[in-house]
């Protein structure tokens, strides 16, 4: 069995605050992908790791995303957008990786390859390429802005497009990238926080939030595009195909977190064989009682060796 997870910590440091050394040690996952670690290497706390050999790519803009992937024997390979990435065993210091790829970018890629968005890494134990994203949160397009119910100045549209653009290229990158790993015998899983709902079932109040950013028309039909039964398969969908969730995000106001109305926007996306292999999935809302984000690991099980 293969215990593998993604989890959006939004800011390592405070997730490190809220127990997620405690998480790391004791979940007994073998792969686990972050995204939002926030922090450049001189700012990691000490052992931000924990017992993981780390890839991390953190981007150039500080405090701001930052992607990792956490696995239990150094990977095989690393590839970035940047063709920068940092390496580190358990509890040593994180070093330039030496043969760090930079992959060959689709159309409209290039201005964000160094806002560290996306790592993907070769397992060396096992013929799997793992991917860790964060897409951008986005805005709403200008006609939908109303700076009464904004809780960000109106931007005519500007975020909104953004992520539009981002969208369109990493769909060509992404099929690319998937191409390319079962040309070298490899399955692969993309994981992260895409910061959409897909459907109706991925979020709890859908019906006032259907001119929302992240459950767009446009972005949902997106995401829809990405997923079929020959190319890749949302494995906690396919594993609850009936269920509202199970949610991996809630507001940090109110009470959304207690009353369970929240959205699903961290997935695990997987090659077909490779989601036949999964056989539970759960969403850590909280560890010991404590929230570690205000996004929560999805973690499953998958039948490989």
């Amino acid at each position: 069995m293969l215990r593998i997870a993604t989890a959006n910590v939004n800011g390592i440091r405070a997730a490190h605050r809220r127990g997620l050394g405690d998480w790391l040690a004791t979940r007994g996952c073998d792969v686990i992908a972050l995204q939002e670690v926030r922090a450049q290497a001189a700012k990691l706390p000490e052992r931000a790791f924990g017992d993981f050999h780390v890839a991390l790519e953190t981007g150039t803009l500080p405090g701001r995303n930052g992607v990792a992937v956490l696995t239990r024997r150094p990977p095989a390979a690393v590839r970035t957008w940047s063709g920068a990435a940092l390496l580190g065993a358990p509890g040593a210091p994180l070093a330039p990786v030496p043969a760090a790829e930079r992959v060959p970018l689709a159309r409209g890629l290039a201005r964000f390859a160094a806002e560290g968005r996306y790592l993907e890494v070769d397992l060396d134990d096992g013929p799997l390429t793992i991917a860790s994203l964060y897409l951008p949160k986005g805005g709403l397009p200008a006609h939908l802005q109303r700076p009464e119910r904004m809780r960000e100045a109106p931007d005519g549209g500007a975020r909104y497009a953004r992520k539009m653009g981002f969208m369109a290229a990493f769909a060509r990158q992404l099929a690319r990238t998937r191409r390319a790993a079962a040309a070298d015998g490899r399955e692969f899983l993309l994981m992260g926080d895409l910061n959409i709902a897909h459907t109706r079932q991925d979020l709890a109040a859908w019906r006032r939030n259907q001119q929302h950013d992240g459950f767009l028309p446009e972005e949902r039909e997106w995401l829809g595009r990405q997923l079929t039964p020959r190319t890749l398969v949302d494995v906690v969908r396919r594993l609850h195909p009936e269920a509202d969730g199970p949610y991996t995000w809630w507001s940090w106001l109110g009470q959304s977190f207690a009353k369970d109305a929240g959205w699903r926007l961290d997935y695990h996306l997987a090659t077909p064989r490779l989601a036949r292999a999964a056989m539970t999935t759960a969403v850590d809302r909280d560890h010991e009682g404590v929230r570690l984000s205000d996004h929560a690991p999805v973690v499953v099980d998958y039948d490989l060796p």
